[in-house]
C-alpha cells in the first residue's frame, strides 16, 4: 500500500514541493482569455469598424488599399482605425485592468502603419 505525503514535502533535500510545481501560472491561459475577449469586443463594432479593422490587421491591407475598396479617404480609414483601436484598448484595460490590453499592443506593434 502506497502511503499519501504532504504536497508541501520537497521532493528532494532542499527542492521545491510537489506544491510548488503545480502551482506554476500559465501565462498562456491568460492569452486565451485576453483573445476570447477581444473577438468578443472586435464583434460588437458596427460594422464598418469592424471590416476595417480586419482588413487591415488580420487581411494585413494598406490603409490605402482599404480607403479604395471601402469608398472613402485614406485619411478616414487612418481615422477610423485610431478610434476603433482606442476604443477597444480601453475596453481591453476596463475589462481586465491587469494588463489585458496586453494582446492588443502586441498586435497592434506587429503591424506598421502605411
Amino acid at each position: 500500500m502506497t502511503q499519501a505525503h504532504s504536497l508541501d514535502v520537497p521532493l528532494a533535500e532542499d527542492g521545491p514541493s510537489l506544491g510548488d510545481r503545480l502551482a506554476v501560472e500559465d501565462d498562456a491561459l491568460d492569452l486565451v482569455e485576453q483573445r476570447g475577449m477581444l473577438r468578443q469586443l472586435i464583434n460588437e463594432l458596427p460594422e464598418r469598424e469592424r471590416t476595417i479593422l480586419l482588413m487591415r490587421f488580420y487581411g494585413e491591407q494598406t490603409q490605402t488599399c482599404i480607403a479604395e475598396q471601402v469608398g472613402v479617404s485614406q485619411m478616414h480609414v487612418s481615422r477610423l482605425l485610431s478610434r476603433t483601436i482606442e476604443h477597444l484598448r480601453s475596453r481591453m484595460d476596463a475589462d481586465d485592468p491587469d494588463g489585458g490590453g496586453s494582446l492588443l499592443e502586441d498586435r497592434l506593434a506587429s503591424a506598421e502603419d502605411d
